[in-house]
């Protein structure tokens, strides 16, 4: 066992001092003997002798455990712990047997072999403390009374792999004078990686000497042959060294933390409070001890944080633990000082608790201990953690002002710093967002810029693309030619969003295909919607009934099929529903557009569009072709209601009474109280945005529910006709309609289509934010409306291409129908109002389709007819489009100058033969037009079977007299609207059968309980009041016939 300690080490030395000491004492008390009675003994010596003894051992004892602490021990390798395990011996003498005798280093060569063993036996004991027989052999060998040592347990220690001890750094070998630890050279290669081994070393002490059982236990860590070979060696420094302030000077090789400054003593207070209050850590250190269920053996007090180093209690802990004092007294310095920060009271610490806390807490790398852990070694520490967490206790303890003016400071900065920063953000987002902003602005500026430009680009091609057509109309007119059909409502996007079936209603007008009845024209219709198949075999059908095609070969009828086609643009299927007018989805269809390209190439060709639109010219400036019609601005700006009544006046055409352009309520209540007071025979006024077609934008009211009508009629006839007109009569007139006009209006006036705006005040606000017109209703019970078509040729020449009397359904300032030819004005009337207002137009640089409504009545007065111009539509009519339709049925032409519809009479073979060169003889037929004619329940049949119901009631057309019925398909999806012609000699003839044909399909199509929405009912009544209407004309006619 001697062999397995370096000379270096001085725990020999310090027994042998310890030996010399006791001898020494023990002869000193041999020496004393008894003086005679009445003489004091002479204890001096005993006591010098005593007390060099405590000293020396003391001093020995606290060298040698500082220096075991920072030992370094070594497992031994895997490879050699069998085979020492095997050489370890397995007899164990009795420790009762042992002689009391101390072996002297110079007497041990000299022992006879059995002395040897017993003594090695005996020195064993000696350096294994843990033995339970090692207190009694030093007493009795030595006379030192060795304290108690804290045992730990036999599953511990059985279950334990590696040996701990504190954290070293390795450095070679240095010169003596410098305490270092040192392995041999022949055991270098067992340990390769220093950085394991600080792995493998926990901190705690380890003991002063190596344990019996280790030599028993198969889990044993070092064996004697390892410890012969790895021994670490001490080396004495003898140059100056550390300064001690309590507490071990920093070891070689770790870096000194330089004194914590304000800052991080906030952060250490921070960091302590966020313990105490989480109470919960990751670290293994923070998990809190398990107190034992016993009372503890080493219990102390700490009062305000301070303790009585004179306590009993206190000294009896500190002499039971004073072999690993160094460990402990790290933690109990923390433990007071958190006590001293909280200010606790008091404080019971348990002495076990607080030895084991200290073993596991490293304290090599300065980490603060963990607040848990801490308070957990204390027997009271509920009430301490309910102290320390009371909020505010830690600014009463130690430190207490300047924890909370670093505290305070801290909010104050962060709160300052938060508020730098909110600052901050809010500036870079103000700023990014101006930055998007303005970005964004520039981005706009510089696609309007270049949307302008390219639309003034667009605008002048089209000028002079126009200005060639005009030039050229002739020569167009009578060559070979392909008109481009795009019916196009380019109304407002808001009225567009408020139109329902748009592509239905644009789809009306399928009746341009018909214009191929003219040999030297082709047609390209593009249809808003996709057709079914049954739909085009059935236009294909249709356009075959030309006369041009009756007994022609097939040849002749496939070049014939070839002169028109229907196109679809893609961008139906893009846009489905954005209710984008035709205009704008055919200038996003590429393909579309390149095969409309690919068919006009080489012709001659133009564009004939419907309601004008800025993408018109952008689809004429893709395809290269003139548009006959008006530019979009010209078109907007006197399309409206207003607009068409200034081209009225500009051709002195009578219009109603009344004035346009009013936006603002005061205007229309003083424009329509001096109307009311100039024309007091008016009995309704009508009201009409100037933006709305077709009747959606027409509301009226009755003067007879004003209440000051009757008093305005007496003061008219009290003055008489020709005073009346004096603006100081009317003055009191006028006041009294000023008054009343408001409430009159808010009361009585009704919008005509309520399904687009339900009341007055929604009208009134629609009305004053587009404008419009205020006019007077004719005065009188019969009022016949007519619509005429005029082309206003690029060459300066006005024609009439139509002309029908108007018929009504639910609401009557809608027009779905009409009678061909009109036979409600003479048409040397009609001609020159016509011819006037064409002219009008083309001053004003309107070409194209223009449709002209008229209102005729008999003035009650005079008994005269007067006719009134009472709107301008700038675009190809729905009438024209049927009419195209009527001809190509029945071959005929339309005579507007006579106002009759000439069909050629059918001549038979034989007359053919011997027949000149002159032309066939006409008759005169009626026809009566309904170009949107809708019933919900038609969505039920399929167009094949509707068209069996009607031949099994007869309806049809007749080729041969060319008379009958025609219908016209608008879709194949929906299938609620539908377009009918009917052709007869007479007009009673052509109306009767037109009203028959309403009433068989709406009784077929319809149920008592499924009745369906349908305008049949109101235009089958409308019919009837036109019939009476023929039938008393004619009887009129009769009698002043008589009666001349």
């Amino acid at each position: 066992m001697c062999d397995a300690l370096k000379t270096e080490d001085k725990l020999g030395a310090v027994l042998v001092q310890v030996q010399d000491d006791l001898r020494q004492l023990k002869c000193s008390l041999e020496k004393i003997s008894v003086s005679e009675k009445g003489r004091t003994l002479d204890i001096q010596a005993l006591d010098s002798a005593i007390h060099r003894t405590e000293s020396g051992i003391r001093r020995h004892a606290e060298d040698y455990l500082k220096t075991v602490n920072k030992q370094l021990l070594v497992l031994p390798s895997i490879g050699e712990l069998q085979k020492e395990t095997e050489e370890i011996p397995k007899w164990k003498p009795d420790l009762e047997s042992i002689p009391d005798v101390h072996p002297q280093k110079e007497d041990l060569t000299w022992d006879s072999p059995g002395e040897k063993h017993k003594t090695a036996l005996t020195m064993r004991l000696l350096y294994n403390p843990t033995h339970p027989n090692n207190r009694a052999v030093m007493h009795q060998k030595f006379g030192v009374p060795l304290p108690d040592v804290h045992k730990r347990s036999a599953k511990a220690v059985k279950h334990q792999r590696i040996i701990t001890g504190p954290t070293v750094t390795f450095h070679p070998i240095e010169p003596k004078g410098r305490h270092s630890l040192a392995i041999p050279e022949d055991d270098m290669g067992t340990v390769q990686n220093t950085g394991l081994l600080h792995t493998l070393i926990q901190h705690k002490a380890a003991s002063l000497h190596p344990r019996e059982d280790s030599y028993s236990s198969k889990m044993g860590v070092v064996g004697s042959k390892s410890r012969c070979h790895k021994q670490l060696k001490w080396e004495t420094d003898p140059g100056p060294t550390h300064e001690k302030t309590g507490r071990e000077s920093t070891p070689p090789g770790t870096t000194k933390t330089p004194p914590p400054s304000a800052a991080s003593k906030s952060m250490d207070y921070t960091g302590m409070m966020q313990g105490s209050n989480s109470l919960i850590s990751q670290s293994p250190l923070n998990l809190p001890v398990q107190v034992a269920v016993n009372t503890s053996k080493f219990p102390f007090t700490i009062i305000k944080g301070q303790i009585d180093p004179m306590a009993t209690d206190f000294c009896h802990f500190k002499q039971s633990f004073s072999l690993c004092w160094s460990s402990v007294v790290d933690a109990l310095e923390a433990l007071e000082k958190l006590l001293r920060d909280f200010a606790v009271p008091q404080a019971k610490v348990s002495g076990e608790l607080l030895v084991e806390f200290g073993h596991g807490w490293d304290n090599g790398r300065r980490m603060a201990p963990p607040v848990i852990g801490l308070l957990s070694v204390l027997e009271n520490w509920e009430e301490v953690m309910d102290l320390v967490l009371r909020p505010g206790q830690r600014y009463k303890g130690e430190g207490g002002v300047e924890a909370a003016a670093i505290h305070i400071q801290s909010c104050w900065r962060r709160y300052l710093a938060r508020t730098a920063y909110l600052r901050h953000y809010r500036r870079k987002w103000a700023a990014g967002t101006i930055a998007i902003s303005w970005l964004m602005h520039t981005q706009m500026r510089r696609v309007r810029k270049a949307l302008q430009a390219r639309r003034f680009r667009q605008l002048e091609n089209h000028r002079s693309r126009a200005q060639h057509l005009a030039a050229n109309w002739k020569h167009i007119q009578s060559s070979k030619r392909t008109i481009i059909h795009i019916p196009s409502l380019g109304y407002s996007q808001s009225q567009r969003l408020s139109m329902k079936g748009l592509d239905v209603l644009q789809n009306i007008q399928i009746g341009r295909l018909c214009d191929i009845r003219d040999q030297n024209v082709d047609v390209i219709y593009v249809c808003p919607q996709h057709l079914g198949e049954d739909v085009l075999h059935y236009y294909t059908s249709l356009l075959k009934c030309d006369g041009a095609t009756e007994g022609a070969e097939t040849r002749a009828i496939q070049a014939f099929m070839r002169r028109f086609i229907i196109l679809t643009p893609e961008a139906v299927d893009y846009f489905p529903t954005h209710n984008m007018c035709l205009s704008t989805l055919l200038k996003y269809s590429p393909r579309t557009l390149k095969r409309i390209k690919y068919l006009i190439q080489g012709k001659q060709a133009y564009i004939v569009g419907g309601a004008a639109h800025v993408d018109d010219l952008a689809v004429a400036d893709e395809l290269g072709v003139p548009i006959l019609g008006p530019e979009p601005a010209i078109a907007q700006l006197y399309s409206t209601k207003s607009g068409g009544r200034r081209i009225f006046t500009e051709a002195e055409v009578d219009v109603p009474p009344g004035q346009g352009d009013i936006y603002s309520l005061n205007q229309l209540h003083e424009t329509l109280a001096e109307l009311m007071t100039q024309n007091i025979d008016v009995q309704r006024w009508l009201f009409k945005m100037d933006s709305e077609h077709g009747g959606r934008g027409t509301a009226y009211c009755d003067i007879c529910h004003l209440s000051c009508y009757n008093w305005a009629l007496q003061e008219y006839h009290r003055y008489g006709p020709k005073l009346w007109n004096t603006k100081w009569i009317q003055e009191t007139v006028l006041l009294r309609y000023l008054h009343e006009i408001p409430e009159w209006l808010a009361s009585y006036a009704r919008p005509a289509k309520t399904s687009c705006y339900p009341n007055w005040a929604c009208f009134l606000k629609t009305f004053l934010r587009q404008g419009g017109v205020v006019e007077a209703f004719p005065p009188s019970d019969s009022v016949t409306c007519l619509t005429v078509d005029l082309l206003l040729e690029p060459g300066g020449e006005v024609t009439m291409l139509s002309c029908g009397d108007q018929l009504h359904g639910s609401c009557q300032m809608e027009a779905i129908g009409s009678t061909v030819p009109q036979t409600s004005v003479c048409p040397e009337t009609l001609r020159p109002i016509c011819m006037r207002v064409g002219q009008a137009c083309l001053q004003r640089l309107i070409v194209g389709y223009v449709s002209v409504d008229l209102a005729t009545f008999l003035n009650r007065s005079t008994m005269e007819q007067k006719v009134w111009a009472i709107d301008l539509d700038l675009t190809y009519s729905n009438q024209l489009a049927m009419t195209q339709m009527l001809l190509m049925m029945t071959g005929g032409t339309l005579n507007c100058r006579t106002g009759c519809l000439e069909v050629p009479v059918p001549v038979r073979e034989k007359s053919c033969e011997h027949q000149t060169a002159a032309k066939p003889p006409v008759v005169n037929h009626y026809a009566v037009i309904g170009n949107h004619l809708f019933h919900s329940n038609l969505s039920m049949l399929y167009h094949n079977v509707f068209f069996k119901m009607c031949k099994a009631h007869g309806i049809g057309f007749n080729k041969k007299r060319k008379q009958g019925t025609v219908f016209a398909l608008y879709d194949s999806s929906e299938r609620c609207s539908i377009g009918m012609i009917t052709v007869s000699e007479d007009l009673r003839g052509a109306l009767v059968t037109f009203a028959q044909n309403l009433s068989v399909i709406h009784q077929e199509i319809s149920s008592s309980k499924m009745q369906g929405e349908t305008n049949f009912k109101e235009l089958i009544k409308d019919i009837e009041d036109v019939l009476q209407m023929t039938v008393q004309n004619k009887l009129r006619a009769v009698k002043d016939k008589a009666a001349a």
